[in-house]
């Protein structure tokens, strides 16, 4: 409630401001200046503490700022010495100095506490001088309006306005674009004020113009505002249109100014506008009088003038008036001084863009020349102060424009009376002290119980003074007001004061504008912090008289006393009666009440006997002095404190009411008994120990403010809850009913007492509702709660109001159909059951006892109310079967993430997939893989089967096993239970087509996980709706796979070979291992959609139908609807593209060097990764034989890493047979068939590349599986020459290069024909990769040879001399 110092924004990179603007100077001279400045100023510690020690201390609000040194760490006043002007709207800063300039914009941050900040920021730095040897006198920012209908009163660009020693003043945007220049004098500008549209607080105000105003030394030229505006419009526009397309200038229409010669004063070094205003008759006939003596004439009218107050010397102070109508304006043709800045380039893309036809050296000189300067109209001096010895500084006009603060060269600050044109108050001691006013509206809940309430609303006025001398800001009520506030704020701060707002504002656009300005702001330097001062209004009335004042002080006494903890119960009580009993003003006594109520240290006792005490005081009072508010206020709190204090005192009764019989669960036990295994089960997974805060417990006694603040009186006395934060909520029903859920408090009298005090039964119904499904995990382990739950919710269907009267049981009851709506929306699944059950038993005892009394027969009674319950109760059982699934939690190092909670509500939000999404999620969290579940679903058919299988595995093994084996068998009969329930939302095509569709989601979050892609393809697999699968196929493909398809198409294309693992991070997203599972999992997901495509035809479309119980489902579509609705695909485009993925996969698996594209034709090329459902035009007829050697060179090098990679020294020296090869990676056994079967689509021979598989096979030393292959060889000659050269060098090596030579090789060698001992010598060995291969083996070959050839071959002669060459070297060994 005082004076206080408020931070809204900071200047950022004050340090690069200086050092920019200092640029020239050394740091010397600074050093010097600050010996100077020590050594001149003298010390003031004993009169400011005189200062100080005033007689208004109270009023006083002194707050001392620690400046944050280390921030910026300036040294010396800088700042002093340049020119500062900010924007009212506090959104740019310009800091001149000489010639330089730099503009600071505003930029919004977060901090550390998430909260946006506003931060002044450097936007734009350079020089403004155009012309040699000027230097920047002063500088205004003028925010300009929007113009468009939609604003609400930010501006829509700001101006800045510059001065110059020149004469010049120039107009500049935000961002250093300079506008128009002006010569309007030629001698230096002093100073520059701006004034904007006011909207009048009195009808008789008179309403001011906008205007710009430019001091000289002895003129003073007037800018008509709305001329302006309209000139800043038109250039700006300009700018834009000749930076974007240098097109035709459109002239923009002239200024129009006013030029005063002020005369009859020596020297003038500030100025204020005060505007127009109009004598009244009196003063216009004592004015004619002075002036023109006894026989001058007085006009009818008092003629409207325009006030101009300048300050300097001889005299001090002078008033000027010039009367409207008196000199005409002049008129300014404004040149665009953007054109000279533009380049030639500009001027030649459009000739003639300024009008001008005339060649460049023509331009240059009317450059040159200076416009013509105006002469001024003579205005003399009226009056002034005359003080031959004072020099005024500065001066400072009010937003009333009724007073002015006035500064000079003896350190005192002067406050004129304009409309008197006389000195009022005089301040001594502010030397250097810089001027702002701050007008503060008063609240808008001050006047509510005033007399005068329609009367506009009034406005303080105070001056605020900053004296950097002395490091202090001081506030002054005007006009003879006391200090209302002082701040230590340090020496070398800049105080500033726009003292207008925006540019561009009339009485009718102003209209619902809220116009966010900061009045006075005084920046620190040092900190770079801007500040502005808050101002309570009710200090402007803080005189002795003054009760509100006094009201005040004991307000702020209470508050302070309600703070203090260690205060006593008694003495607290004793104080604040007193004191609120001395407060006066209703509405502060209300705001007295209120804020003790509120306070959390004051006990129930104290808050009942101070309101009891007021009450009462009031009461005793005349009844029409009395504030009907604050007497309501006094009732309603009693009634609410008694109602705490009764409830407490039955909660804390040791008697507890014995149970009627009615109470009994007799009715219930089947449906209990049904649902207690499942119960049993949730409530395992739901008791694991979890971490919360004490004081969040649910147990923690309920605050008596707490509850006073949920609770509220309306006019008919009756008791309201306010709905406020649920953990507040909470804490009410707990306070409550929790005692009697509990058994610990009487059921009924708590029943009664809440009925008493007027709380709806539906209010209460929602609080024990809140509070049972809060407390679930205390209520499943406490089942006797059930009983006592339903004997709250018979009592309270019992009270009036409750249930209609009129009800009939064929319609729906509202107070049973909130229940429901509870039930359905909680996440609580056994709390909400128990709930429906208790509730479905108590509608149902209703019912049947309504019916007996009417019927009185043994029919049973059926009705619309019943039926709901049937269907609520079925799928809260379901609900809590799903959620009991979902609780389980997932195995240790599986993929985290909570549990997802589900409801009636969100089952049904989901749509008719939503509960095989939930179940997939649940899938993937846990790991299974897509055999096991399969299996599981499997289990379902037949059951009895697997039930004998588990029991015998779980005989085996340890304990250990069998307990994580019996954990594994309960979930699984978990999910069979879950689907049981939903024998149609999770029939196993759904439930796989979801899982998939989960896990290739789950993939695309991290392409690194090349698992979850080969499982989503492996539960695609299982689906058996080949209707599903094409669909799902088609929207994985077009969703997830195909970009990263291409992305990988093309990074191989373009290297040439398999790249990188970092060239396939960049471009691709994923790992080169990651990158080759993924393309093996696009050959098979291609393979899943051309069979499903083949089968679509042969099978109906299946019928998607959902569980009776769930029709009412809307939300999204599922999955497997989606699948069905897609179109079909273009079989053939399909195979090209698999064709590509097999390419593609086979380069990464053996790291071949290879241009896949360049494999295919254009047509081929085109076709890629275009949409599958469309039909492109396809390679046909015979392939270009170089393209068809390219692709057989491929697939030849493909076998060959293949053959590398199978190649098992263990394996193959066993020689016993072949060993088995795995299913996936470089050593499956299905890549010859896929060489085979590519060969086939991509036109190469396969006959080729069984030979080549055969010679590589033999080349590897894997002999057994060579004899495989060569059974399909069908070209036998061929193939019999090319293992003749591989079995003569396999004899070369053992005969020839062996380091093991033995005797009897070398004696066979010379036994053997001269022709063969030659053919061996030529045979080069260095070419077998495995060389050292049994004899046996060879032998084979050789025996194989001789079968192939045909004896009239050319060669089989030699063959004939290998095998006897063999057989003597077997024999030998």
């Amino acid at each position: 409630m005082s004076c206080s110092l408020w931070e809204f924004c900071r200047v950022q990179e004050l340090r690069t401001v200086r050092d920019y603007l200092f640029h020239s100077q050394k740091t010397e001279p600074l050093e010097e200046k600050n010996q100077t400045d020590n050594q001149l100023s003298w010390d003031t510690s004993d009169w400011e503490t005189a200062w100080d020690s005033g007689n208004n201390k109270d009023e006083e609000a002194t707050s001392a700022l620690t400046v944050e040194e280390e921030t910026m760490g300036q040294s010396g006043p800088w700042l002093q010495d340049c020119i500062v002007s900010l924007s009212p709207c506090s959104d740019l800063l310009v800091v001149a100095r000489e010639q330089k300039a730099v503009f600071l914009s505003a930029k919004w941050r977060t901090d550390d506490s998430g909260r946006e900040e506003m931060n002044l920021a450097v936007s734009w730095t350079g020089t403004l001088s155009a012309e040699e040897g000027e230097c920047v006198s002063s500088t205004v920012c003028i925010p300009l309006a929007s113009q468009k209908r939609s604003s609400t009163g930010r501006p829509d660009w700001t101006c800045v306005v510059v001065g110059f020693t020149s004469g010049y003043v120039r107009f500049y945007t935000e961002n250093g674009v300079l506008l128009l220049a002006q010569l309007l004098h030629e001698d230096p500008v002093l100073r520059l004020k701006c004034r904007t549209y006011e909207i009048p607080r009195h009808p008789g105000v008179t309403e001011q113009l906008e205007e710009l105003s430019i001091l000289y030394p002895a003129a003073m030229v007037t800018i008509d505002g709305f001329s302006l505006f309209q000139s800043l419009r038109a250039c700006r526009n300009q700018v834009a249109r000749a930076a974007a397309a240098g097109s035709d200038v459109i002239l923009p229409p002239p200024l129009a100014y006013k030029k005063w010669g002020l005369q009859d004063m020596d020297t003038i070094v500030d100025h204020s506008s005060v505007g127009i205003m109009t004598l009244c008759v009196f003063d216009q006939m004592k004015n004619a009088s002075i002036l023109g003596g006894f026989n001058a004439s007085v006009k009818g009218s008092p003629p409207a003038m325009s006030q101009y107050v300048t300050v300097g010397g001889g005299p001090y102070t002078g008033f000027y008036y010039a009367i409207e109508g008196s000199s005409q304006p002049l008129l300014s043709h404004v040149a665009l001084a953007v054109a000279s800045k533009l380049t030639s380039a500009l001027f030649s893309a459009a000739s003639g863009w300024l009008g001008w036809n005339k060649n460049r050296n023509e331009e240059e000189a009317l450059q040159k020349q200076k416009p013509k300067v105006e002469p001024a109209t003579p205005l003399g001096i009226r009056f002034g102060l005359p003080d031959s010895r004072r020099h005024g500084e500065s001066i400072c006009l009010s937003p009333c424009n009724t007073l002015a603060g006035v500064t000079d060269d003896f350190g005192r600050v002067t406050l004129l009376d304009l409309a008197r044109g006389i000195a009022i108050r005089m301040w001594k001691g502010y030397r250097d002290a810089q001027l702002g006013w701050l007008q503060v509206p008063e609240e808008r809940g001050e006047r509510e119980f005033s007399p005068s309430a329609s009367l506009p609303r009034r406005h303080a006025l105070f001056l605020v003074i900053y004296a950097p001398r002395r490091g202090i800001l001081e506030v002054w009520g005007m006009q003879q007001g006391p200090r209302v506030g002082a701040f230590t704020v340090g020496k070398h701060c800049r105080l500033l004061y726009a003292g207008y707002r925006l540019m561009g504002v009339n009485s009718v656009t102003s209209q619902g504008w809220q116009l966010h300005t900061q009045q006075v702001c005084l920046l620190d330097p040092i900190t770079g912090v801007l500040r502005t001062v808050n101002i309570p209004f009710h200090l402007a009335l803080s005189d002795k008289k003054s009760e509100r004042a006094k009201d005040m002080h004991l307000l702020k006494r209470l508050t302070t006393i309600l703070r203090s903890r260690e205060v006593e119960p008694d003495i607290l009580e004793s104080e604040a009666k007193g004191l609120l009993l001395d407060i006066k003003h209703p509405a502060i006594k209300k705001q007295a009440l209120e804020s003790l109520l509120s306070n959390k240290n004051a006990p129930v006792s104290c808050l009942t006997n101070i309101t009891c005490t007021l009450y009462d005081t009031l009461k005793q009072q005349d009844p029409e002095e009395v504030d009907t508010a604050l007497l309501q206020l006094c009732s309603s709190q009693l009634k609410l404190l008694q109602l705490y204090t009764d409830i407490q005192q039955l909660h804390s009764a040791a008697d507890i009411e014995a149970c009627s019989e009615n109470d009994s669960l007799e009715g219930m036990k089947d449906e209990l008994s049904r649902v207690g295994p499942i119960l049993q089960r949730y409530a395992q997974l739901t008791s694991r120990p979890s971490v919360s805060f004490a004081e969040d417990s649910p147990d923690s006694p309920l605050a008596v403010q707490a509850f006073l603040s949920q609770m509220e009186c309306t006019e008919d006395g009756e008791l309201k809850v306010i709905h406020g934060a649920e953990t507040e909520w909470n804490q009410l029903g707990n306070f409550l009913f929790w005692g009697c859920l509990c058994g610990k408090s009487p059921l009924c009298k708590v029943c009664d007492t809440l009925q008493q005090a007027g709380i709806s039964p539906q209010q209460l119904l929602s609080l024990l509702l809140n509070v049972w499904l809060q407390r679930e995990k205390e209520v499943l382990q406490k089942l006797e709660t059930v009983r006592n739950l339903r004997t709250l919710l018979i009592a309270l269907s019992n009270m009036k109001g409750a249930v209609e009267e009129s009800w009939d049981p064929q319609s729906v009851s509202p107070w049973w159909q909130q229940v429901r709506s509870t039930c359905i929306q909680s996440h609580n699944a056994a709390a909400a059951l128990l709930a429906a059950l208790v509730a479905h038993s108590a509608a149902k005892a209703r019912i049947t006892s309504q019916a007996d009394s009417k019927l009185q027969s043994e029919w049973e009674a059926v009705s619309l109310e019943l039926e709901q319950w049937v269907v609520c109760v079925h799928q809260l059982e379901d609900v809590l079967v799903l959620q009991t699934l979902l609780l389980v939690p997932p195995p240790q190092g599986a993929a985290g993430s909570a549990a997802a909670q589900c409801s009636i509500k969100t089952l049904l939000e989901g749509g008719t997939g939503g509960i095989a999404d939930s179940v997939s999620k649940w899938v993937f969290r846990h790991n299974l893989t897509p055999k096991r579940l399969k299996e599981i679903l499997q289990k379902r058919e037949d059951e009895d089967a697997d039930d004998k299988l588990e029991q015998k595995a779980g005989e085996e093994g340890n304990e250990e096993k069998e307990q994580s084996q019996e954990e594994k068998d309960r979930t699984a009969e978990l999910l069979v239970a879950v689907c049981q329930r939903f024998p149609h939302s999770l029939s196993p095509d759904l439930l796989f087509a979801n899982c998939c569709w989960e896990y290739v989601v789950q993939w695309n979050k991290d392409p690194e996980e090349g698992q979850c892609l080969s499982w989503a393809v492996e539960h695609l697999k299982l689906v058996s709706s080949p209707h599903i699968q094409l669909g799902i196929s088609t929207m994985m493909w077009s969703t997830f796979i195909v970009k990263r398809f291409s992305a990988a198409a093309f990074l191989m294309e373009k290297v040439g070979k398999a790249p990188k693992d970092r060239l396939c991070r960049r471009d691709v997203g994923m790992g080169d291992k990651a990158m080759t599972s993924f393309l093996g999992c696009c050959v098979q997901l291609l393979q899943i959609l051309m069979e499903a495509d083949s089968a679509v035809e042969e099978v109906s479309a299946p019928e998607l139908s959902v569980e009776e119980a769930w029709c009412g489902a809307e939300g999204p579509a599922s999955i497997a609807e989606l699948a069905i609705e897609q179109r079909g695909v273009h079989y053939p485009l399909v195979q090209h593209h698999c064709l590509l993925a097999s390419l593609l996969h086979a380069t990464m698996t053996f790291s071949l060097k290879v241009k896949p594209l360049s494999l295919f034709d254009r047509k081929g090329k085109n076709a890629f990764f275009r949409d599958l459902t469309t039909i492109q035009l396809m390679p046909s007829g015979d392939m270009d034989p170089g393209l068809v050697y390219l692709r057989q060179e491929f697939l030849l090098r493909v076998l060959t890493g293949w053959v590398q990679a199978i190649d098992d020294p263990s394996s193959s020296a066993s020689g016993t047979g072949c060993p088995p090869l795995p299913s996936s990676g470089p050593k499956a056994d299905w890549w010859p068939s896929l060489c085979l079967e590519l060969g086939s689509l991509l036109q190469v021979n396969p006959d080729i590349l069984r030979r080549h598989l055969v010679c590589e096979l033999y080349n590897q030393g894997l002999d057994l599986r060579a004899e495989e292959v060569m059974l399909e060889v069908e070209d036998k000659e061929v193939l019999g020459s090319q293992l003749l050269v591989l079995t003569g060098q396999r004899l070369s090596y053992s005969l020839l290069h062996s380091q093991s030579q033995t005797q009897a090789a070398m004696e066979l060698l010379a036994r053997l024909p001269p022709t063969l001992c030659t053919w061996l010598k030529a045979m080069d060995p260095s070419e077998l990769r495995c060389p050292l291969v049994p004899l046996y083996q060879t032998s084979r070959l050789v025996g194989r040879l001789i079968e192939i050839l045909p004896e009239n071959h050319a060669q089989y002669s030699l063959s004939l001399h290998l095998l006897e060459a063999v057989e003597a070297l077997t024999t030998e060994d």
